[in-house]
């Protein structure tokens, strides 16, 4: 197969929001370079039938996003089997909830480590690629969390805004080469994640699991429906296209309204 088409890494793919984007985007042409908690062969699988069933190539990496060694060859194993990295999709991402004064040390380093520092290395490792090309296009999946705050969300908030920022520095840097950088902050999502937090809402209060859905979104979100993982990827789509080329340096929110009050 032909390697003209362009690369586009996500982290955090093998599942939820990010693989809904690895969809969108590998449904859109793109060559796409899969990350997950996947071992090896599972992996390798997951990104045979990736590549069969979008028909195009693709690659499977089980990185450490702790480790900025890792993130590093995270970008040189995609370089290497796929080609340079044109879109670079950061969206790896883990919680913890739990008061400030509480938080467990390891959590926080985790936390910061996964949702911000893999980011900024990820970037380091690829913006060189792209500004040889003169096309890059970054898309950081922050969260609302990156722009309010929730109680006990400390190191997630904190490692959202710091996304924000990164973000806002990268475009600047890199207005001069044709590279984009700009972040997506979702609300509440419809992935395997937040089904037992529903479950659990019904089973307490004996309503029915719609009813426990729009009760949970509704706290938050004036719009009550969840955002489905395909809309964030559309989005990543049209970020990449020439249409969204002068976008650069926003973050944003697909959240039914949150930040809006």
């Amino acid at each position: 197969m032909g390697t003209d088409k362009k690369v586009a890494l996500v982290t955090g793919s093998s599942s939820g929001i990010g693989l809904g984007i690895a969809r969108q985007l590998a449904a859109a042409g793109f060559d796409v370079m899969l990350h997950g908690l996947l071992d090896r062969a599972e992996g390798e699988v997951f990104a045979h039938d990736f590549a069969e069933q979008y028909q195009v190539r693709s690659a499977f990496s089980n990185a450490d996003l702790r480790e900025p060694a890792e993130v590093g060859a995270l970008i040189s194993q995609c370089s290497d089997q796929l080609g340079a990295v044109d879109v670079l999709v950061n969206n790896a991402g883990i919680q913890f909830t739990e008061r400030l004064e509480n938080f467990p040390e390891q959590k926080w380093h985790d936390i910061i480590a996964i949702n911000l520092s893999s980011a900024f290395f990820a970037m380091q490792a690829a913006i060189p690629m792209m500004r040889e090309k003169g096309w890059g296009r970054i898309i950081n999946i922050a969260s609302v969390h990156g722009l309010v705050a929730s109680a006990q969300k400390s190191a997630y908030c904190a490692a959202k805004h710091g996304v924000v920022g990164l973000t806002k520095v990268a475009a600047l840097e890199n207005a001069d080469a044709g590279i984009t950088v700009n972040a997506i902050c979702p609300g509440w999502v419809e992935t395997d994640l937040v089904k037992p937090q529903i479950q659990s809402i019904a089973d307490q209060q004996s309503i029915s699991y719609e009813k426990a859905r729009s009760e949970l979104v509704g706290q938050k979100q004036a719009l009550r429906d969840m955002t489905q993982t395909a809309m964030l990827g559309a989005l990543a789509v049209f970020l990449c296209s020439e249409d969204a080329a002068t976008m650069t340096g926003t973050a944003l929110p697909v959240d039914g309204a949150w930040t809006a009050q």
